[in-house]
């Protein structure tokens, strides 16, 4: 057999029957495929610790069987920032300011931050402050750390890289994670400032997204080497509760030709040409407004549609029959009861598993206040539904 012709995951596409059982749940969400085993996975938790102080799990609960989820189909590659740029190095951690019973505090991302003292997480922060004003801030604090160069980059990336081309020979997709454009701006310069600066000063706004394609583009090419590429997955979070942050227009501006060309470049290293690259971009708020906009770039997977800034996953997904969804389950009702939440998935989940292409999940974390009984009913329902 021709080496280029090989099963292997990476060459061409694993044949389905040595596909593990996840991988194949994932290609049928993927193909969005009707009456498909629904794939059962949770977006996240902020409820853990109410439950471990009621004494319904520990720190050595299994949740993945607890709450009957599958393994996933799916391996990440990351490198390239999420939630704050991939600085590399990060800034150093250190407190600014003592307020008493709150501490000023500088990130790992060069913003400072307000806590209570003594708690830095499991809460919103306050951010006081971010490191880029002007060029010159850019240059002296930001610039240089995000230098597709630096050797630290690539310390482990065998490791990495051996463990993906495992999971490309089980048929598992292959997902490149990056923090997107909007995002990462907002992280460098906050988001009212950049509001701003999109006007006062475009071309230092274009020189940070030049940079962020530098070093995307190179980390990429250096993971294409190994694997085939099946998606890539902008952290975006341009929405709020009544649509998008910036204009469509921003949008085309300054953010669509560097998607684009990063996007065009990932396609042409391919090493299954016939691969398609699946694009995903996770936003909170409502997202209807722009799911026309990031089609442009061919955008075909969204999440996670929060209910309560008026997302709604079955108008969309009769709307964009061609979109994969995940989320869009109310977390708000999970604390209302079991009725409630009865009512909810089967608005939902008929609909969507008839029609394919859906991951049911909360629309972001569980909260604090839904009870463990309320969750477990809301899991039993899930396993029956799937």
């Amino acid at each position: 057999m021709d080496f280029s012709e090989q099963p292997d995951g990476i060459h061409s596409m694993v044949p389905r029957e040595k596909m593990s059982e996840e991988a194949r749940k994932y290609r049928d969400f993927y193909e969005i495929k009707p009456f498909a085993p629904i794939i059962q996975r949770e977006f996240g938790y902020f409820s853990l610790e109410r439950w471990k102080e009621e004494g319904h799990i520990n720190d050595n609960t299994d949740l993945n069987k607890l709450f009957g989820f599958d393994k996933d189909g799916v391996h990440s590659l990351k490198q390239l920032g999420w939630t704050t740029a991939a600085f590399n190095p990060s800034f150093e951690i250190k407190q600014i300011e003592d307020r008493g019973k709150h501490e000023v505090v500088q990130d790992e991302a060069g913003r400072h931050v307000l806590y209570f003292k003594g708690m830095r997480s499991g809460f919103m922060p306050e951010y006081l402050d971010h490191p880029v004003k002007d060029k010159k801030t850019w240059e002296e604090n930001c610039k240089w750390r995000l230098d597709p160069n630096t050797p630290e980059r690539y310390g482990d990336i065998d490791r990495r890289m051996k463990a993906a081309v495992k999971a490309a020979g089980k048929g598992m997709l292959i997902r490149q994670n990056l923090i997107g454009g909007y995002m990462y701006l907002r992280s460098l310069m906050g988001p009212e400032d950049l509001m701003y600066l999109l006007y006062d000063d475009p071309g230092l706004v274009h020189e940070c997204m030049r940079t962020w394609l530098a070093l995307s583009n190179t980390v990429i090419a250096r993971h294409q080497e190994y694997v085939t590429i099946d998606e890539f997955f902008l952290a975006e979070d341009i929405c709020y509760n009544n649509g998008p942050l910036i204009s469509p227009g921003m949008m085309r501006e300054f953010l669509f030709p560097y998607y684009q060309q990063l996007i065009d470049n990932l396609k042409n290293r391919q090493i299954d040409k016939n691969r398609h690259l699946y694009i995903q971009i996770d936003t909170d708020g409502f997202v209807d407004p722009v799911i026309p906009v990031y089609m442009e770039i061919g955008t075909d997977y969204m999440s996670p549609f929060e209910v309560a800034s008026g997302s709604d996953v079955v108008r969309t997904g009769m709307e964009y029959p061609g979109l994969r969804i995940l989320g869009g389950i109310d977390k708000r009702i999970l604390a209302k009861g079991k009725d409630a939440i009865d009512k909810e998935l089967e608005r939902i989940l008929p609909v969507m598993k008839k029609r394919g292409g859906y991951i049911p999940t909360c629309d972001h974390g569980v909260p604090e206040e839904v009870s463990f009984e309320n969750y477990m009913h809301f899991r039993k329902r899930l396993l029956e539904y799937s």
